[in-house]
């Protein structure tokens, strides 16, 4: 009987060093796995604030302060006859200037 006693003892050890790693998790399953930051909010523009640039001078300052003005995430300069993308975008910022460089309207997309 010793035989069968130190047989179970070691099965017992055994079932509680496994039941001891299940709970721990995997890095493939669903218990252990780490999610994706949250992405982050998006910065829609608001042109209205920032039509006060009409008329200034096209400068980095000046397109910088539009910019966060309209909460906008970005901002373009866009020159007469200029080619650009057509694709409406919410978080951007578009200041549109003359030859001269003064700036003739403020718009989103």
């Amino acid at each position: 009987m010793p035989l069968r006693t130190a047989s179970l003892s070691v099965c017992a050890i055994a079932l509680a060093l496994l039941a001891g790693c299940s709970s721990m998790g995997t890095p493939w399953s669903s218990s252990g796995a780490t999610t994706a930051p949250a992405p982050a909010p998006r910065q829609i523009c608001n042109a209205q604030p920032a039509q006060g640039f009409v008329g200034r001078t096209n400068t980095s300052q000046n397109l910088e302060q539009a910019r966060q003005r309209a909460g906008a995430a970005m901002a373009r300069v866009l020159h007469p006859g200029q080619v650009t993308t057509r694709e409406f975008n919410a978080e951007r910022l578009n200041l549109e200037v003359d030859a001269t460089g003064r700036i003739l309207a403020v718009r989103c997309g």
